[in-house]
């Protein structure tokens, strides 16, 4: 139930720091533990369908938001990869009324690099027969029309407002299957935020788009281009999914960066970002009726809009091993993936149960003989779902050697206990450890107010309900040995499998001989 759909990156954070939980491990002990927690909540949907979910909390005066948009990166359109996290960027911007020192001329500013850039994308497209000295003088237009349009910005105003305020931890994501910004701010500062987060999906203006666009271009050099795992992880995923956009990465394409424009970032919002579309999450030190009146205050100003569908392609059956190979200087690293069906599936909590024996911790089957006992691996762990849950994805292994050790070596003790798992049922006192860990899991995540708002809202999105934070625990209880073989046998197999590495090029080997 990876329900937060973390941005695929975070399989770095794995390899630097192995976690000892899952985000599936989350639920309470016992179920009166619901029947308590919701006589703290509050629920309403406004007429334009937005849904507001509020928890009181008056044991500190700060209140946590989270706003939860139910699309991420597998919604950019074809040739736009990217979109959705660029908007996330400029919803940073400002308003008509943040931002800006004078909204009519810097509209009429903006308008005017939109019309130079039109000019300067028809003369690129002739191709061969652009005018080369023609697309310099455009390009000189353009930064020119860029520079007028900065003249009537204030930079930052909008963050610089929540700061000033007392807001901390301010901050936003683009996965594949949502989007979310959150923060928190004193509780005498509800109504600001009321004021705030509607404002930017109200009267959002697309400001400094070009130069924030180059920014996003700068970010995945950074964090894909010039990062060995960044492009394993790509390889890895454009070679095991084929069809389905879950292949394509949340930052996006390079060459898409580079081309995306105004009117595309302004094209998704208007798709996606409607008002029944949206999941906001309130926890702190608030009043319920108070939260309620300010919310048909400034979010009923959102007008009433379809739903947006999802996705619709579907990825082919796998009927074959797969494997792809990336060149690194750096450590050895390999990733196994197999397919699997999505979070709704019967068997998801299946899959969880699975996670947690093989790669739960300390005690884990893989920790135990591969890092602890054997010392053939540095680290080594599995992912339950990756890179989403929303759609049918991947059941995903890491392996990295240790010193003196290989890939190849790895790979062949990860098979050998996968075949083990497959032919011997789990005994009981495993089953049992990760029921425990599931019910101390979540209990530690109520402990924080923002972690809270951000369960309430994504469960509440995905399955149309938060209570499935808590009865999912149901569907943990109820996993048995026979289900966990079961599992196994059906998609731990090698046509079913895709295999990503990093190889070091022959001409590092040498030197290092």
């Amino acid at each position: 139930m990876n329900l937060n759909s973390l941005h695929w990156s975070i399989v770095k954070i794995a390899f630097l720091a192995f976690s000892l939980l899952t985000c599936a491990a989350s639920f309470p002990a016992q179920a009166q533990d619901l029947k308590e927690f919701e006589k703290h909540i509050t629920e309403f949907t406004l007429p334009n369908g937005l849904h507001f979910i509020v928890l009181e909390r008056h044991s500190a005066p700060v209140v946590s938001f989270h706003t939860y948009v139910n699309a991420g990166s597998v919604d950019d359109p074809k040739g736009k990869s990217g979109i959705a996290h660029m908007f996330e960027h400029m919803a940073f911007k400002g308003t008509d009324t943040i931002g800006t020192t004078n909204y009519p001329a810097e509209k009429k500013a903006l308008d005017e690099i939109e019309r130079v850039y039109d000019q300067l994308d028809a003369e690129r497209d002739k191709r061969s027969l652009a005018d080369p000295e023609k697309i310099k003088k455009l390009e000189e237009n353009l930064e020119a029309a860029m520079a007028k349009a900065d003249e009537y910005v204030v930079p930052n105003l909008y963050p610089r407002i929540i700061e000033e305020s007392g807001g901390v931890g301010l901050n936003a994501g683009t996965s594949e299957d949502n989007t979310s910004y959150f923060y928190n701010l004193p509780s005498n500062r509800v109504e600001l935020w009321f004021y705030l987060e509607s404002a930017r999906f109200v009267h959002p203006v697309l400001r400094e788009f070009y130069r924030e666009r180059s920014v996003v271009r700068e970010e995945r050099r950074m964090r894909t281009e010039s990062e060995p795992i960044g492009r394993l992880q790509e390889a890895m995923l454009s070679t095991a999914m084929q069809a389905h956009p879950y292949r394509v990465p949340p930052v996006g394409w390079a060459s898409d960066i580079e081309n995306l424009r105004t009117e595309d970032a302004r094209h998704f919002f208007d798709k996606y970002y409607v008002a029944s579309n949206l999941t906001i999450a309130i926890v702190g030190d608030v009043d319920p009726a108070a939260v309620k009146s300010l919310a048909a205050r400034y979010f009923g100003r959102l007008p009433k809009k379809p739903l947006p569908g999802p996705v619709t392609t579907v990825e082919p059956k796998q009927d074959g091993l797969r494997r792809a190979e990336i060149n690194s200087p750096s450590q050895p690293i390999e990733l196994i993936g197999y397919h699997r069906p999505d979070q709704y599936d019967k068997d998801d909590p299946v899959f969880d149960v699975i996670e947690s024996i093989l790669a739960g911790g300390r005690t884990s089957i893989i920790y135990k003989d591969l890092v602890r006992d054997r010392k053939i691996a540095l680290q080594a762990g599995a992912d339950a779902t990756v890179p989403g849950g929303k759609y049918p994805s991947l059941f995903f292994f890491y392996l990295v050697p240790n010193a003196g050790h290989t890939t190849e070596e790895n790979e062949k003790a990860l098979d050998v206990l996968l075949d083990q798992f497959k032919t011997q049922k789990v005994d009981d006192a495993s089953l049992a450890r990760v029921k425990t860990r599931t019910r101390a899991g979540l209990i530690r995540q109520l402990d924080s107010n923002s972690g809270l708002a951000q369960l309430l809202a994504s469960y509440s999105a995905n399955y149309g309900d938060w209570r499935k934070l808590f009865t999912g625990i149901d569907e943990i209880d109820k996993v048995t040995a026979e289900d966990v073989q079961r599992v196994a046998r059906a998609y731990f197999t090698p046509e079913n499998r895709t295999v990503a590495l990093s190889v070091m090029p022959a001409a590092a080997k040498g030197e290092e001989k």
